[in-house]
């Protein structure tokens, strides 16, 4: 069910979700308020004392690198927009940590407009590939963002594996449905399971990653594991999470988030300080870590690779 478009404007700047379900969020997390504050805590002094050994060994480090010091490993798995598992930054952590032992084995559906659909499993779909570790700046709806050493594969690899016909104008992605492991999909926060998409062209620049790891481990619950998309001229909730289906279609899907409050979130969802989101600025982002906040970037940054992919096109109009 969709979130009611009324109810979107009545939303403190801060929250992306049903204004009634923010108000009564405190119901939602009352039996793990305790636990999670006592498991942040231990979580966090044990990653700053210890640097996660790498599971990923021979990376290739990937053309797209920043030169940018990444975000600590302790933020990028503390503070996560992950719905399946909660509205608010810290339930991922706490509720997913045990997802990816609960999930195996893991099989991505790739199907429609193709010539080689199938079913995989985790390892057979990321065997042929090189894994390459790529640091991002990877930004958020809320104006915060980061900088993330990704480890994964071109999206545009797969993509040529699968073999898209002439139909074949966008990629639809598919999250796990799954309310028993996800209980943030339990509440009709979205229209569950979570789809997003991208242009046949967006998905095969080379920027655009199958995402399996992150400072060289693999992912964590919190951070879409097993295998999620990393889109990083975009805003972050285009990156989706736990991926279970890739199919190949003619006709624009509709996300998510555009279901939600079409409004608000478009098709695109390209990173540009120019157009205000209906109830707060995107002219400037806080990277974690830092006190001031810095201009923010069109594009986030990747212009020079990505700008050409909406030559002609009004950004004021197709957000």
């Amino acid at each position: 069910m969709s979130i009611p478009k009324k109810r979107l404007g009545k939303m403190p700047a801060g929250e992306i979700t049903d204004h009634k379900l923010y108000l009564n969020r405190r119901q939602f997390i009352k039996g793990t308020a305790a636990i999670a504050t006592a498991s942040l805590l231990q979580s966090s002094l044990v990653r700053a004392a210890e640097t996660p050994e790498p599971t990923f060994t021979n990376l290739v480090t990937g053309n797209y690198s920043t030169q940018e010091s990444s975000t600590p490993f302790d933020a990028v798995t503390t503070y996560n927009n992950f719905y399946e598992f909660g509205i608010d930054k810290a339930s991922p952590a706490i509720l997913a940590a045990d997802f990816p032992d609960k999930i195996k084995p893991w099989r991505v559906t790739i199907d429609g407009e193709c010539d080689k659909p199938g079913e995989y499993d985790y390892d057979d779909l990321i065997r042929p590939f090189t894994l390459e570790e790529r640091i991002y700046r990877f930004r958020c709806v809320e104006g915060w963002s980061m900088v993330i050493p990704w480890v994964g594969f071109p999206l545009a690899d797969l993509i040529k594996r699968a073999q898209p016909n002439s139909k074949a104008k966008f990629v639809q992605f598919t999250t796990l449905y799954d309310p028993q492991q996800m209980p943030g999909q339990r509440r009709a926060v979205l229209d569950w399971p979570y789809v997003e998409g991208l242009r046949m062209d967006e998905a095969m620049n080379p920027l655009t990653l199958l995402s399996v790891g992150l400072y060289g481990r693999e992912l964590l619950g919190q951070n879409g594991a097993p295998i999620r998309l990393v889109v990083p001229w975009k805003y972050g909730f285009k990156s989706i999470k736990s991926i279970v289906n890739i199919r190949f279609v003619e006709t624009l899907p509709r996300s998510a988030w555009m279901k939600a409050g079409p409004r608000e979130y478009g098709f695109y969802s390209n990173v540009n300080p120019n157009v205000d989101h209906p109830r707060w600025s995107q002219s400037r982002e806080r990277r974690i870590g830092e006190l001031l906040k810095r201009k923010t970037e069109l594009f986030n940054g990747y212009g020079d690779e990505v700008a050409h992919l909406y030559a002609g096109m009004d950004l004021k109009k197709y957000i």
